[in-house]
């Protein structure tokens, strides 16, 4: 399972692939090396990656080119490849400067001469953060390496704020089929993961808010109830951390409200968290997902992401590999 690029049941213009930052875990504990763990990827879950690079190559973000090749290398040797970097922008140069158009060009530039020669086809950034400026100057680049950059929402986005529809706006009007959208399906969310759930039950959150999250998890109410405790300093320390998912990467779009912008979205993160699918709190949205992308042509990658590790300690090749048969049956389902 999970070693064709290409799922049976699921359109030809559609590849699934497994995100290296499943794996984070393994590749911070650093008992193999980062290299060995993402071109292992490829002998257990699929034969197509998308890299997170910060984890990978120490040189990152200026990647030598020696780390690259031995990467490339190592994917060539078991039929593998990447389909999509996540490049990083960092705006501002210590120790509180503002760097310059130029200087954040000059930022990004290596990265995308490195996703070329890993063999990519693809590089991410956070929606909006690269601005309309940067998008002009970096577009003649993207041409001469074959590459597509794609601008990320997810989580808590929602596409009518001010701030991405201006972003969305900016990518419409380029008009640039070299810049497009990558959707985050933790967009998607009809209920919040078990796991989590149970992870802040034990972490002494009060029983009238645990009940709201775990059954009205798109009620604006809840959204409420979350700032007030949030507000009033009584969020119990232990779990603060994974209390902020709730106003961050935990969303609660539904997959028509993507109608509107699939022309410009050239990929997906099949996001998840675990893979208890009670109420179909996993299979939904990626069924729904699938009818979306039948109806409209879809063509590009939807990448399997596990956010769960953050607070689960299973196996990273197991929950991928099952969580990509989940998304072929789901996706494919009428």
């Amino acid at each position: 399972m999970g070693r064709c690029t290409l799922a049976p049941g699921l359109p030809s213009s559609w590849t699934l692939c497994a995100s290296s930052f499943n794996w984070a875990p393994e590749i911070v504990a650093a008992r193999r090396t980062a290299r060995d763990i993402v071109a292992g990827i490829a002998d257990t879950a699929a034969k197509t990656i998308e890299l997170e690079p910060g984890l990978v190559w120490r040189s990152f973000p200026d990647p030598r080119g020696s780390e690259v090749d031995e990467l490339r290398n190592a994917l060539a040797a078991k039929d593998a490849r990447i389909s999509i970097v996540g490049a990083s922008l960092d705006d501002f140069a210590p120790p509180a400067r503002r760097r310059s158009l130029q200087e954040r060009l000059d930022f990004l530039v290596p990265q995308l001469r490195a996703a070329h020669r890993v063999g990519a086809t693809g590089v991410r950034l956070p929606l909006g953060q690269a601005g309309t400026e940067l998008l002009k100057l970096v577009q003649p680049l993207l041409h001469e390496l074959n590459l597509v950059l794609l601008e990320e929402i997810q989580g808590q986005q929602i596409l009518d704020s001010p701030a991405t529809a201006s972003a969305l706006d900016a990518i419409a009007a380029l008009g640039d089929g070299r810049i497009r959208v990558l959707v985050d399906i933790s967009m998607l969310m009809p209920a919040l993961p078990v796991s989590y759930l149970g992870e802040l039950e034990q972490g002494g959150l009060a029983p009238d808010l645990m009940r709201r999250l775990a059954h009205d998890w798109r009620d604006p109410a809840t959204t409420d109830a979350v700032l007030d405790l949030l507000l009033t300093g009584k969020v119990p320390p232990r779990i603060h951390t994974l209390f902020m998912n709730l106003l961050i990467r935990l969303g609660r779009s539904s997959a028509r409200d993507l109608q509107d912008i699939l022309p410009l979205v050239g990929a997906f993160h099949l996001k998840f968290w675990d893979l208890d699918d009670d109420g179909g709190r996993v299979s939904q949205p990626l069924r729904e997902l699938g009818v979306l992308l039948s109806r409209h042509g879809f063509a590009g990658t939807l990448t399997s992401e596990w956010g769960g590790h953050e607070w689960l300690r299973d196996d990273p090749t197991d929950m991928t590999r099952r969580h990509l048969a989940l998304a072929k049956e789901a996706l494919a389902a009428p």
